[in-house]
């Protein structure tokens, strides 16, 4: 999310903001988020009557990097998705000043704010949202897509309390020829072989081979997030102390640990142990969907996604493997 100074963030926007959203149909309402670079706001699109969220970007307060690289890269992303647990793009508007991101309207917040109001999850609940954005990520890796910066703040609520994952700031496209399996052995075999040098997202949700400096594959840089966000629903409190950055590494090299009066079960427990781990033993996506514990959760079982991930990881010879470790940015 972009970030505005402070007039725009406690003010109505400003009468230029105003008239180019007016002349393709949009009335701007409150501030209800702010990043780096711009302000988010609620509008009323009057042609199709229906809410909105406008992420206005500006141009003088971003970055080079992030309006040549990052910000072109997150709406060509977008574009193509189309998922019921993913924010939906509908537009992009570009001014000499600005740029304007029409995107879905999540009015129930984010997942993080609801952890510092009520506290932890119960399973249930927990379950819920979890498997709801197994299946949006499922989906993104399934198309090649990475997000990067999965976090609790990145998980929106619609207003039946359903979860829409957010921000694709980060997301990248992984070409094709490396969506193969780096190993014939009976973990990696389910692993992609793409390995990424780009630092993204929060310390306190990534992965140690991001920590070290290591290439990684972002695909299980992902999962490894997914599991820090699952155990900080349950237990209201991140499984790493992120304080310190040689603390947080050491504590991401052992087992993650549950407080002892904790009332979650096993299965539960054994879903984050398999999400934290070294990447060559880490859950995929796919393990994760096809999980137990997961499954519980799931309105109907996810046949159409294991499908899809599973086309994509079929065995290609070793020298191909090889082939596709190039470190892309």
């Amino acid at each position: 999310m972009g970030k505005g100074d402070t007039q725009e963030t406690t003010a109505p926007p400003t009468s230029a903001y105003r008239s180019v959203m007016e002349e393709y149909g949009y009335e701007v309402g409150k501030s209800i988020g702010n990043g780096s670079y711009g302000t988010v706001y609620e509008a009323y699109y009057t042609k199709q009557k229906v809410m909105v969220a406008v992420k206005i970007i500006s141009k003088k307060k971003a970055s080079e990097d992030y309006l040549v690289k990052f910000l072109p890269r997150e709406i060509q992303v977008m574009k193509v998705l189309r998922h019921k647990n993913l924010i939906n793009f509908y537009q992009a508007i570009e001014t000499t000043s600005r740029v304007y991101i029409i995107l879905e309207l999540a009015q129930g917040g984010d997942v993080l704010e609801w952890v510092q109001r009520y506290g932890a999850c119960s399973e249930p609940l927990a379950g819920k949202w979890f498997s709801q954005m197994s299946l949006g990520i499922a989906y993104l890796h399934s198309k090649g897509i990475v997000h990067r910066d999965l976090k609790l703040e990145n998980l929106l609520l619609d207003k039946r309390e359903n979860v829409k994952i957010s921000d694709f700031g980060f997301a990248k496209m992984v070409p094709s020829s490396h969506s193969v399996r780096n190993s014939p052995s009976l973990h990696q075999r389910n692993c992609f072989a793409h390995l990424s040098q780009t630092y993204c997202g929060s310390f306190a949700y990534a992965c140690p081979e991001i920590l070290l400096g290591l290439p990684y594959n972002p695909f299980l840089s992902d999962t490894w997030s997914m599991g820090v966000i699952l155990y900080t629903l349950l237990v209201a409190r991140l499984p790493f102390d992120d304080t310190n950055l040689k603390k947080l590494l050491k504590e991401t090299q052992k087992e993650v640990t549950f407080p002892p009066n904790l009332s979650v079960s096993q299965e539960c427990k054994n879903l984050v142990v398999q999400t934290l781990r070294q990447p060559t033993k880490r859950a995929t996506i796919l393990d994760i969907i096809k999980d137990p514990w997961v499954l519980k959760f799931q309105p109907e079982p996810p046949t159409h996604e294991i499908r899809l991930l599973e086309a994509m990881w079929q065995p290609l010879s070793t020298a191909s493997c090889r082939a596709s470790m190039e470190i892309n940015i």
